[in-house]
């Protein structure tokens, strides 16, 4: 059979890991200077998960029991995987990819496509528009994207401001070929990235220019930046943007939309959003009271939660939308 342009594409199934320890703001007031309060009302956040640093939660091991998950939903095997897509910015190793690994782990012999992405919070969106790209011109039958990542690596745990953020996690998906006839499919995709605003949050130390020394170690400046209030700003404008440019792609409007699963970076964020949009948050899925940011790993968690809670049904018009580090940004306009 010979694969054009008109294939119609879908999620044929989702899966998560969540590490077992809960970080909750109670605990952090034990080290470092904030409280319960002032990190809800700010925030949203009430507690994150943290991978254990002792093995066993890396991201590719966290990858490997989401991707069983999403196999079995999808009634695939591992070897019907014809490629990995591993959106992280903290992977398991600089070589080999954090891909490549998860493909080891789960026994797979068919020797697939795998590689990964640094698109930071965007990462998920990024890999589900790549492979629906991928499905679409025939370079690929189903497509494993994951989102995993282990922040609390990266995190200055005496920096009240950035700290009490970032938990750790993992969401997949597959992304494959949708049968004739089928309603569920991936309508429009979007993305892009301004790299004006790449200060807005980075980590300048620890690659080629910058390689981590001891004096980085002493003063802790190897871990992850942010400038809040710039990100703030951009984020809202950019969601929104994201999330007209998809509608207008695939010929629909906002009050078509059924459910909109954003990047879960900050409450006010999701809040100002809707607003800006007009869409009442009843129709948003919101779960960064439970886990804090992940970044490429928060879309996915949430949208799984939200189909296996049986707020998102087969047939519902979804929206991903996400921004992050870069900037990147992106957005999913699906029928699941």
């Amino acid at each position: 059979m010979t694969t054009t342009m008109t294939t119609k594409t879908k999620i044929k199934g989702t899966g998560i890991y969540l590490p077992e320890r809960v970080m909750t703001n109670f605990d952090l007031e034990k080290i470092v200077d904030t409280n319960d309060q002032w990190i809800y009302e700010r925030t949203g956040i009430k507690a994150r998960r943290i991978c254990n640093p002792e093995g066993g939660e890396f991201p590719a091991d966290m990858a490997e029991r989401a991707a069983w998950q999403a196999l079995e939903a999808a009634k695939l095997e591992p070897n019907d995987i014809d490629m990995i897509i591993f959106a992280s910015v903290t992977p398991d190793y600089k070589l080999p990819n954090s891909a490549s690994v998860l493909q080891q782990k789960l026994g797979m012999t068919n020797k697939c496509t795998a590689f990964d992405i640094a698109t930071a919070c965007s990462g998920f969106v990024y890999g589900v528009n790549m492979a629906d790209s991928f499905v679409k011109t025939g370079m690929a039958k189903n497509v494993l994207v994951v989102g995993s990542e282990m922040l609390s690596r990266e995190v200055d745990w005496t920096d009240r401001s950035i700290c009490i953020l970032f938990g750790d996690g993992c969401g997949v998906a597959i992304v494959g070929e949708a049968e004739e006839g089928e309603a569920s499919e991936i309508l429009a995709t979007h993305l892009g990235a301004d790299g004006k605003g790449k200060e807005f949050f980075d980590q300048p130390i620890g690659g080629s220019v910058h390689p981590i020394e001891a004096h980085h170690l002493k003063d802790g400046s190897h871990f992850m930046r942010m400038k809040g209030g710039e990100m703030f700003k951009v984020a809202t404008r950019t969601l929104a943007d994201n999330a007209r440019v998809v509608l207008e792609k695939a010929g629909l409007g906002l009050e078509d939309v059924d459910w909109v699963v954003p990047h879960q970076a900050n409450i006010r964020i999701i809040e100002t959003t809707a607003k800006l949009l007009g869409i009442p948050m009843e129709k948003v899925i919101v779960n960064i009271e439970n886990y804090g940011n992940t970044s490429a790993a928060t879309v996915p968690i949430a949208f799984h939660e939200a189909i296996f809670d049986g707020r998102i049904k087969r047939g519902d018009l979804v929206l991903f939308d996400a921004f992050g580090a870069g900037l990147t940004f992106g957005a999913t306009l699906l029928r699941y």
